[in-house]
């Protein structure tokens, strides 16, 4: 039996919780191994398993991945979860590179000063509703079909979700002005093994807190 991919990185969301979730989608048991010190980080660093001296890593396959993006590609080709043509395989990576480019501002928010955490709502907010959700909107009422592409699960239904969910928490209300965002986001979190991944005891991680704040600072800062 193969190894399960084990999972390098601090005990919180970060860029490995799009690897998570993908991983989860695909109904993949997997391992973690948390960083809590530089110490773990440097050992990894001299051990010449981190390509670019960098996490996330995921160990599978015999491999020392790393680049958040080359790893969800990698999970998701193996898993089927990433179309079954050429054009199918630009239209999700096309979808996934813009909804991540979103993600990111949700990623580095804890980590902006008090005072302009806040501004950063309400520009994340004015991005996603101008910006990104009426794109996503437009095509689901374009095909009328349940997924993103080609009518089944895929890496760009995965990393949507989960920013859909993660400004949700943030801004209760930003899906109200779409509705077909609002029935995808119901359909995509009901999926089994999605919807086992958003029960209470899985491994997805909770919103970032200040211990996970002081740990990355702990890890990665001189």
């Amino acid at each position: 039996m193969a190894a399960r991919p084990k999972l390098h990185y601090p005990n919180g969301r970060g860029r490995m919780e799009s690897v998570r979730w993908v991983l989860a989608a695909a109904g993949v048991e997997f391992d973690e191994e948390f960083l809590e010190t530089k110490e773990q980080l440097q050992k990894l660093q001299d051990g010449n398993h981190l390509l670019f001296q960098q996490v996330p890593m995921v160990e599978i396959d015999g491999m020392k991945l790393v680049q958040t993006r080359s790893i969800l590609h990698y999970i998701a080709e193996k898993h089927n979860l990433f179309g079954k043509d050429l054009k199918e395989r630009t239209l999700i990576d096309m979808y996934v590179e813009g909804t991540l480019d979103l993600l990111e501002l949700i990623i580095m928010h804890p980590f902006l000063k008090p005072d302009d955490q806040q501004k950063e709502v309400v520009n994340m907010a004015q991005r996603a509703i101008i910006r990104y959700f009426p794109v996503f909107e437009k095509i689901l009422r374009g095909h009328g079909q349940s997924f993103l592409v080609g009518n089944q699960l895929s890496l760009a239904d995965v990393i949507l979700l989960q920013t859909i969910l993660a400004l949700e928490e943030k801004i209760p209300n930003i899906l109200s002005s779409f509705p077909f965002l609002q029935e995808y986001t119901v359909k995509i979190s009901n999926i089994p093994t999605i919807k086992r991944f958003l029960e209470p005891g899985s491994k997805k991680k909770p919103p970032p807190d200040d211990i996970y704040v002081r740990t990355v600072y702990n890890v990665f800062m001189p």
